[in-house]
């Protein structure tokens, strides 16, 4: 395996798959005593560009984000439609999905790992930037996410 192949080992989020988002939401805001965020719809494919195993999805997230210092805490509410999300919650249930790093250059970051046998399970886009999960379960037992952020 290369080494170093995505230029960081600055984690700089953890999601977690919730089938509750504003009951989730507010039990980490209570453990935390810090106000609930608000939660937000992913765009829809014309917008987010959603692939998921190579194909367009319509697939479509409730997400909450709780900054926590240095590293952002995601809770993610899937909707029906096929993606990592709603796959990796109907395998293995509520609880962390991915580790997220902020990265430069996604294609390149991308083929690098695909060549290192960790293939793009799903991309998008969000206001400002792009993501790519990462199917890195055999060798780091967690999937990878990519967050490239525009300049």
């Amino acid at each position: 395996m290369d080494k170093n192949i995505i230029g960081t080992k600055v984690i700089a989020q953890i999601g977690i798959l919730v089938n509750d988002i504003e009951k989730t939401s507010q039990a980490y805001a209570d453990f935390f005593g810090v106000e609930c965020p608000k939660w937000s719809l992913t765009d829809t494919v014309d917008v987010a560009k959603t692939e998921y195993r190579g194909q367009p999805s319509e697939a479509r997230a409730k997400l909450a984000f709780f900054h926590m210092g240095s590293l952002q805490l995601e809770l993610i509410e899937p909707d029906h439609h096929p993606s990592t999300w709603r796959e990796y919650l109907d395998e293995h249930g509520e609880g962390p999905h991915h580790i997220a790093f902020v990265i430069d250059g996604m294609q390149e970051k991308i083929m690098r790992m695909e060549r290192n046998q960790m293939p793009l399970v799903q991309k998008g886009e969000y206001t400002g930037g792009r993501y790519a999960y990462m199917d890195t379960l055999q060798d780091l037992k967690v999937i990878l996410e990519l967050l490239e952020n525009d300049k």
